[in-house]
């Protein structure tokens, strides 16, 4: 018997297919098409408008490079901030910092939390029950607008720049995120495969620039992401954070007891090692 396959619609001209073993879920929320599948290799995947968001094998390569990085790299975060992050894998990771005191996760669409927490509770582990955290429904271009709280570092989490995620990747939102950060703080973003989506940290590095002091990328390759390497926005008005010497990550990461896949201080430190077409993209010598 044919089962029914998931065709990626990101790219117009190709894309990756996946032979869909049961339907867990579909459901048109108020602001996007939601799928949760089960699949042999992947296990449990999540997409969102055509767009392949999460996976149950593969998630902690994304999750723990996107946390990890700017976690360690500040010296004492205690306040965080995570704008979109549904699914909760963020959320886990960064609750694995002792030094946290207060995590702050705004997620324009509820659904898309509920049903993570009921097919993906490996991703959250727990995490949203954590008294530590405040979920806040709401836009996240909004959200940074109207806040006047200060935290040491900010992720955003978001979907590709198209639909709801789009106004994550503005100037408004750059903005907003400057006004919300510590002066000592980082922000971090997704910024999608850098080979197939080179305009997006071409623009991405442009108006970082108009706000913050230092601005790049880094990476992680993770399987379902596909097309090259996945790159991270990294932005911050203090310049010390990237100064940091491995000795001193090892360090906190020793420190830190965390127990990780991916995540380590050499793959912290390489992952800042860019590939010379960004380089010439964003016309940086290397």
């Amino acid at each position: 018997m044919n089962q029914p396959k998931y065709l990626e619609t990101l790219y117009p001209s190709w894309g990756q297919q996946f032979v869909m073993n049961e339907v867990l879920f579909e459901y048109q929320t108020e602001h996007q098409h939601l799928v949760i599948f089960k699949n042999q290799q992947w296990g449990t995947v999540m997409a969102l408008d055509g767009v392949i968001q999460t996976t149950e094998k593969d998630e902690f390569i994304y999750h723990e490079t996107m946390t990890h990085v700017p976690m360690l790299s500040h010296p004492n975060p205690q306040k965080v901030l995570i704008i979109g992050g549904g699914d909760g894998g963020i959320l886990r990771e960064v609750l694995k910092h002792n030094s946290v005191e207060r995590v702050v996760q705004v997620e324009i669409d509820s659904a898309v939390i509920d049903m993570c927490k009921k097919y993906f509770p490996n991703h959250s582990q727990g995490a949203y029950d954590n008294p530590k955290v405040e979920i806040i429904i709401d836009d996240g271009l909004n959200f940074v607008a109207n806040c006047s709280e200060k935290f040491d570092v900010i992720i955003s989490d978001s979907t590709d720049p198209i639909g709801p995620g789009e106004s994550l990747f503005t100037s408004d939102f750059y903005d907003g995120v400057r006004n919300c950060l510590n002066h000592e703080g980082v922000f971090v973003a997704q910024n999608g495969v850098s080979f197939m989506q080179l305009d997006e940290v071409k623009t991405t590095k442009k108006r970082l620039g108009s706000y913050f002091d230092e601005v790049t990328f880094y990476s992680a390759s993770i399987p379902t992401y596909v097309g090259g390497i996945m790159t991270f926005a990294w932005a911050t008005n203090n310049s010390d954070l990237r100064k940091i010497t491995l000795q001193e990550i090892e360090s906190r990461f020793e420190r830190s007891e965390l127990n990780c896949k991916y995540y380590n201080p050499s793959i912290h430190f390489g992952s800042f090692a860019l590939p010379q077409y960004i380089h010439r993209a964003l016309e940086v010598k290397s």
